[in-house]
């Protein structure tokens, strides 16, 4: 009878080592997308910082080309408020708003060659084609974040602890259709 008993309280606790770990590798799995989302947030945030200087720049030279720089400030907004917590798919449809926009300003920055020449400008290209970097890292960062929860989620045994921990899937960060490469700009 003691060891009916001994082997039940075992179980008992092996089971109970066996859920914590359930629960903790859904947790931090999420958290790690969690994570992995605010650093796209963190480039769209950069990439939006980044733009007034380069409207700027390009205002001195291109004052009459007022519906791009409009443009770009429009896009830049809605790149910020998609930042601030808005769903994957709204931070994708910001992002594309945004390149386009920035295709057609670096497009005017063409016709003036002294602007292209001008050290800020180049300095400011310099710094968004790093930005543009680091915010293909962080989508790639995210959704393979994404990827390991969404299979810790679906597959068992974790996904007998994916209520418990409160954990979902999650969706990619997908662009929008059109959108898969960055605009083409040649100088």
């Amino acid at each position: 009878m003691i060891w009916a008993l001994i082997v039940i309280v075992v179980l008992l606790v092996l089971l109970a080592v066996f859920a914590m770990v359930g629960f903790n590798k859904l947790r931090k799995a999420d958290i790690t997308a969690q994570e992995a989302l605010g650093g796209i947030d963190v480039q769209l945030t950069r990439r939006a910082d980044l733009i007034p200087n380069l409207v700027n720049t390009v205002k001195g030279y291109a004052a009459h080309e007022s519906g791009v720089l409009e443009a770009v400030t429009e896009a830049r907004a809605h790149m910020q408020q998609a930042a601030q917590g808005a769903s994957v798919a709204d931070k994708a449809a910001a992002e594309a708003q945004m390149s386009g926009a920035l295709g057609r300003l670096f497009a005017v920055a063409e016709n003036y060659p002294q602007l292209q020449a001008a050290p800020n400008f180049m300095a400011l290209q310099t710094e968004l084609g790093e930005t543009e970097n680091k915010l293909s890292f962080a989508r790639q960062y995210y959704n393979d974040a994404v990827s390991r929860l969404n299979q810790a989620v679906q597959t068992i045994p974790w996904m007998l602890f994916s209520g418990m921990a409160g954990v979902r899937v999650r969706e990619f960060y997908q662009a929008p259709a059109g959108q898969e490469q960055p605009p083409q700009v040649q100088f």
